[in-house]
């Protein structure tokens, strides 16, 4: 039996208290987040150029991604019915509130956001059976949400997500404080100063509960970023949290939804292959250095095409196109793609199945 306790989200119960994060652009779709779910765990589809493989999505982007949140998440319900599912959606995403309407409307359990503040999350869920949870990575970011939803809308988090200085992808820091954690060197998992962000987490959690008392409610706190083994999940139940969010993990088994090329790098990387990018999306980022990385070091990789992603995105300014990367990526084309990735991808060293990860991660047999 699993010694950790059910993550309980309002009405909403996971078996077990991991949530699969959300990894665009194709990473984290219907095949990962489904599995994630029929395990007892949360599955999140990334609605981040979520209709990448749509017909009309060099001509209208927009339209094809919000027909693929529906098709997506019908095709996750299939693979795990009584399962807990939902969306992770970017505030940097341009026409953000049209995307978590369209997930809300689709049925999702659980909108996760991040990528910026969701300070108007509630007004456009309002009404809903969707829960909905900030991602946030300090208490100053926490202290601001939770007062602004308590203000303006009269209402606190279902879910707060502390997401740390390893995770993958985008990352809620400026480059400063990556390098004062010691997070943003060639070897972070030697001097990422670990105990210093914990006090942050420790903090997080106690706000949270300030704001949960005021609504007399539970409001669980997961955390994220560099959660790797089943070490890592009872490190953070120690903490405090009540569950935990884990990507990168599951990026090497065989459902998730990238491609083998982009799963090979994975297993390949070594941990001075990966390090901190400056994102168009205007936030540090970590991923793999590889060629399309290398060349972008150089100057301005040329952007062809706009597909208007992202709210603030200066086309004559960016390094190189996110999405035509983020969409390399998810097809395969790993000499021209950006692979986002946590501080722990190196130690990938085979495939695993979703089953295998999460009892791994949950103590459990892999039976």
């Amino acid at each position: 039996m699993c010694g950790l306790r059910p993550l309980k989200i309002g009405t909403l119960t996971a078996r077990l208290p991991v949530i699969q994060g959300g990894m665009g652009v194709g990473i984290s779709l219907s095949s990962l987040a489904g599995a994630v779910a029929r395990e007892g765990g949360i599955g999140l589809i990334s609605t981040a150029q979520i209709g990448f493989r749509e017909p009309d999505f060099a001509e209208d982007s927009q339209a094809a991604n919000l027909r693929a949140i529906e098709k997506e998440l019908k095709k996750a319900r299939e693979i795990a019915p009584k399962g807990i599912l939902g969306f992770n959606i970017m505030v940097a995403t341009k026409n953000y509130a049209e995307y978590v309407k369209a997930a809300v409307k689709a049925g999702a359990d659980l909108i996760v956001s991040g990528a910026g503040l969701p300070v108007d999350l509630p007004k456009y869920a309002k009404g809903a059976a969707t829960k909905i949870a900030p991602i946030v990575s300090s208490v100053k970011s926490a202290n601001v949400i939770c007062k602004l939803w308590d203000r303006k809308y009269q209402t606190a988090p279902d879910l707060v997500v502390i997401e740390g200085p390893l995770a993958g992808g985008h990352l809620g820091f400026a480059r400063e404080e990556l390098t004062s954690l010691g997070a943003d060197t060639e070897h972070a998992s030697k001097t990422f100063k670990r105990a210093e962000y914990e006090n942050e987490i420790k903090g997080i959690i106690s706000l949270v509960k300030k704001y949960a008392d005021k609504y007399g409610r539970e409001i669980p706190v997961v955390t994220a970023g560099g959660i790797y083994t089943h070490e890592d999940v009872m490190r953070q139940i120690g903490l405090g949290a009540d569950g935990v969010q884990v990507a990168t993990r599951f990026v090497t088994t065989q459902e998730c939804d990238a491609p083998d090329a982009y799963k090979q790098a994975y297993l390949d990387a070594a941990e001075e292959d990966i390090v901190i990018v400056k994102s168009p999306v205007g936030m540090p980022g970590r991923a793999i250095r590889n060629a399309f990385l290398r060349e972008a070091e150089k100057g301005k990789v040329a952007v062809k095409r706009c597909y208007h992603c992202l709210e603030r995105c200066d086309r004559t300014n960016i390094p190189y196109c996110i999405t035509q990367a983020l969409v390399n990526a998810a097809q395969g084309d790993e000499e021209n793609a950006l692979l986002f990735c946590g501080s722990n991808a190196w130690r990938a060293d085979k495939l695993e199945t979703v089953h295998e990860v999460m009892c791994e991660l949950c103590g459990l047999p892999a039976v």
